[in-house]
């Protein structure tokens, strides 16, 4: 049984008002959701929670703008960062499903200028798994650059790897996205831009709220960010980080907000709501959206084999990557069981699905912390989620 709850009251703020809907015995998720808010960690959230399909947690709280004076909507957009390096994945998925693409044929085959300095030899699941030597650019460019996709992807193309492709991950913040979508983009047979597809073939149909190249209609409806107020640890700095996160370039700028939404980086300015996210992820988990069937066994077993596992070179943690998402092991940050595939985004947005217990989740905030993966705010919550399983 669903119950209805809101527990705001005259003692607590807008900004400390909880919502949504909580399914009989997770009451303790919602608690823990509550408690982010109270604890002063929160500006304004949502969570999701389906189990085998069926709705079970589905909680918003807070407030969307810098002031604090206007609540959460259940229609509240956020932008999720990394997390949506989690849509891209099952986007590239689909188009494995459709025969357009094969995990194990390489890049160049698609797009032979990327065979350049000794690329040619590297595979679209390599790719996707952190593995391609191409963290960030490394030739001087300005911040504007990244508005321009078929620069960029040039660029890309022509780059020397910073380090040897196939042997070791290095997490690649924004060049995942340009990756993942000029592969999508040469593959698919209208070469529709993975924003597009994800749209017209997932989206629109089954009436998810979720973009990727948000239009300009939607953006009166999107949550203010509260950046966060310290620098996040990178650990020892190298040539492969440097050029992902702290190069004047190393992200896009200077054209303003609206730009920043419209354009579609694939893996890193997508926007929606708790729920949208915790849909699409079904996909990760049985290959359906509803009744219909996206993926088959074969597709999800191709998609959720380990590719690479160790110490990241961009990173300071040790991660297991399958095509384009992560494995909970070894840092469990999506729960206990270790096949749980999830991904994170910057500031702590993230999203999972966990096939032994038929779970798909994600959370989405606007107040960012600095924890590059891990934030303790999803952690407390997705332990309250499976202490009530």
């Amino acid at each position: 049984m669903k119950t209805e709850m809101n527990n705001s009251s005259a003692a607590h703020s807008v900004a400390h008002s909880v919502s949504g809907y909580i399914a009989s015995g997770y009451e303790p998720v919602r608690d823990a959701f509550a408690a982010n808010f109270t604890d002063n960690l929160e500006g304004g959230a949502g969570f999701c929670v389906y189990k085998s399909g069926e709705l079970i947690v589905d909680l918003i709280g807070g407030t969307k703008d810098r002031r604090g004076d206007t609540p959460w909507q259940t229609d509240t957009l956020v932008p999720v960062f990394s997390t949506t390096k989690a849509v891209a994945a099952l986007v590239i998925a689909w188009l494995v499903e459709q025969g357009r693409l094969d995990y194990e044929q390489t890049v160049a085959s698609l797009w032979p200028e990327f065979a350049a300095y000794g690329k040619g030899g590297l595979s679209i699941a390599q790719t996707l798994s952190h593995q391609a030597g191409l963290s960030g650019i490394t030739e001087k460019m300005r911040p504007e650059d990244w508005f321009d996709w078929d620069g960029i992807c040039a660029r890309l193309a022509a780059q020397k790897p910073i380090w040897e492709p196939g042997t070791k991950s290095g997490y690649h913040p924004l060049t995942f996205g340009f990756l993942a979508g000029e592969i999508a983009r040469r593959a698919d047979t209208k070469h529709r831009t993975l924003g597009t597809i994800l749209r017209e073939e997932f989206c629109t149909p089954n009436d998810i709220d979720f973009f990727l190249g948000t239009p300009e209609s939607e953006h009166a409806r999107t949550a203010d960010l509260h950046k966060p107020k310290a620098m996040a640890n990178f650990g020892e700095i190298n040539a492969a980080t440097k050029a992902a996160f702290l190069q004047p370039w190393s992200s896009p700028g200077r054209r303003g907000t609206a730009a920043w939404r419209t354009a579609e980086f694939a893996g890193a300015n997508g926007h929606g709501t708790a729920k949208s996210i915790a849909r699409l992820m079904q996909l990760a988990l049985d290959g359906h959206i509803g009744e219909t069937r996206y993926l088959s066994e074969t597709t999800l077993a191709s998609l959720s084999k380990e590719r690479i596992t160790g110490p990241d070179l961009v990173l300071p943690f040790e991660l297991s990557f399958a095509a384009g998402l992560m494995h909970s092991t070894p840092n469990y940050f999506y729960g206990p069981n270790p096949d749980t595939l999830g991904h994170s985004g910057w500031g702590g947005s993230c999203t999972f699905a966990d096939r032994k217990t038929g779970i798909t989740c994600a959370y989405v905030m606007n107040k960012q912390s600095h924890a590059l993966l891990g934030d303790e705010r999803p952690l407390r919550l997705i332990d309250a989620l499976y202490r009530c399983l």
